[in-house]
């Protein structure tokens, strides 16, 4: 008797194929005259066997979003186009086989949630919970400048009345610092060399990889809070407004107005829906911002009260000022990565539609990822880096105007950061054993851990479709050839939508991973994520603000 076969969609539907339960709706009958000898790859845990049956063509749609697993689709349409095969077949048949390791999953443990119809802005404010590490950050450093605001304003913190344009920007520095590429590649390397080594607990390296992660909420909470500042000391100086001048209240006033507006365009609503307009505004927004600032802090050391006029001496007084460092440093920390800025040839090839590769000259260390841009003062857009010791590309799904237009129209060159910086993915070098999940073009940042020598042992998990198709015969040939214990491939196309979970947790659970790493998009990371920390496994997925 043949055994059912089980999968399920990335909304969590579950199907399963056999022929004698044609009375259940999501059975799918398999025509016998559809059905030819394959021969079945199997996959050895430590406490089970897994059966793979080679499925020979899938007629489901492209997806809309190159790392998605065809989430628009409807399941019921998709799954009656696979024709599954079941049986075993001779070694002749197998040589023509893809040299790729398969895996499909029989048995589920842990079901995946009703379907639902989430959009990714919902789970970006909702389903992320209300207690992660990146909101505990923002409300830690609110709740911090808040009471040092109330104490102040109460007279309980007099420095903080009398300096509190320098409490605003000592909050500007801080979330400067908190995306400062160059800061935060020593950072990360810091952590890594510090943290990953063998005899340091799991818990301190999962609380570092964590809270490095999150930093985004003490940009944020920082921003926030240096408004909140520039607002008390306003109305602080219109109270006082004999003993200033009309200059100094409007670029006091100009100045809070920018960062309201670079605050609101980074809202998550604006963000998500309008990413341009988010960029181009915060960056010019703040750039002007900071212009302005030193206008203001010039004008503030210059003047003088008592004469109503501006001295011209103010060099010993200005190098004496706090506010003068604070933002010297701010204008070093945003200008630094923009000394990096080079137009570099390229060379770009697309395998397919939907995806293309960007190959540059040189190596890049694991785990790093790269900023491109065709307009640098319009856009950028950050990629995963591919790399061996000699050169390094990046793999673009066509998904926005940008990456498409890379398929159709391949640039010879393009703008590039110099300076590439470090993310999730840099700390897999802090843990000695890890599961890399991705799905699409998550991938490329993954390879690079198989292509050079890494201080961490990985499995790596891709579940993608149509996978030469799609990606190309490069990107094929860099996962083949290893061991199906070390890189497994799900190829939707031909083994149907997977349970990216559970396969997720049978990895970590074989390859005794002491974490799981994901990328994905927001559903399909958020899934895999929880799914993981509900059975004791630490496990990270970019955020929204990663």
């Amino acid at each position: 008797m043949l055994s059912p076969v089980r999968f399920s969609s990335c909304r969590g539907v579950a199907f399963e194929i056999n022929r004698q339960l044609r009375a259940d709706p999501f059975a799918i009958e398999i025509p016998a005259a559809e059905v030819t000898p394959s021969n079945a790859i199997f996959w050895q845990s430590s406490s089970r066997e897994f059966r793979t049956s080679f499925i020979q063509r899938s007629l489901s749609k492209t997806s809309s979003h190159f790392c998605d697993l065809d989430p628009n689709e409807d399941d019921e349409e998709d799954t009656d186009s696979l024709q599954v095969v079941l049986e075993e077949g001779t070694d002749k048949e197998k040589q023509k086989q893809s040299p790729l390791p398969l895996l499909a999953i029989s048995k589920r443990k842990y079901p995946s949630k009703p379907a639902q119809n989430n959009s990714r802005l919902s789970i970006i404010l909702l389903d992320q919970g209300l207690l992660t590490v990146y909101k505990r950050l923002f409300a830690v450093c609110l709740v911090l400048n808040m009471t040092g605001l109330v104490l102040a304003a109460t007279g309980h913190f007099p420095y903080a009345r009398r300096r509190s344009s320098l409490f605003s920007i000592a909050n500007i520095l801080a979330l400067t610092l908190c995306r400062s590429e160059a800061f935060l590649r020593i950072i990360f390397w810091l952590a890594v060399k510090i943290f990953g080594r063998p005899w340091v607990p799991l818990f301190l390296k999962t609380a570092t990889t964590s809270l490095l992660q999150s930093l985004g909420g003490i940009h944020s909470g920082c921003g926030v809070s240096s408004i909140a500042w520039l607002v008390y000391a306003l109305v602080l100086t219109l109270k006082d407004r004999e003993n200033t001048s009309p200059e100094i209240i409007g670029v006091a006033s100009t100045i809070l107005g920018l960062l309201c507006l670079s605050s609101l365009a980074a809202s998550p609503l604006v963000r998500h829906l309008h990413h341009n307009v988010f960029e181009r505004t915060h960056r010019f927004a703040g750039w002007t911002a900071l212009a302005l600032l030193w206008a203001f802090i010039i004008l503030t050391i210059s003047y003088d009260p008592k004469t109503k006029s501006y001295k011209n001496d103010i060099g010993s007084r200005l190098i004496k000022e706090p506010v003068f460092w604070f933002t010297a440093a701010i204008t070093l920390l945003i200008i630094l990565p923009w000394l990096t800025v080079r137009r570099v040839a390229v060379n770009v090839s697309a395998p397919s539609g939907h995806a293309s590769i960007i190959k540059f000259e040189g190596g890049v260390k694991a785990g790093i990822l790269g900023r491109i841009s065709p307009s640098p003062l319009s856009e950028w857009h950050a990629f995963g880096i591919i790399s061996d010791d000699k050169e390094h590309m990046m793999l673009a799904g066509a998904v926005g105007d940008f990456t498409k237009s890379l398929v159709s129209n391949p640039p010879s060159h393009l703008w590039v950061r110099q300076v590439h910086f470090a993310g999730l993915p840099y700390l897999v070098n802090m843990y000695e054993r890890v599961v890399l999940v991705a799905t699409g073009s998550g991938i490329c940042v993954f390879l690079s851990f198989l292509l050079q020598k890494s201080s961490a042992d990985v499995c790596l998990v891709w579940v993608a479709k149509g996978i030469e198709q799609n990606f190309g015969k490069e990107i094929k040939e860099m996962v083949s050839g290893w061991p199906k214990e070390k890189v497994i491939v799900h190829d939707t196309g031909v083994l149907g939508r997977p349970n990216v979970s559970q396969l997720s947790i049978e990895a970590a659970r074989t390859w005794r991973a002491e974490a799981v790493i994901v990328t994905s998009n927001p559903e399909g990371s958020r899934d895999v994520v929880n799914a993981c920390k509900t059975v004791g496994i630490p496990a990270f997925g970019p955020i929204w603000d990663s």
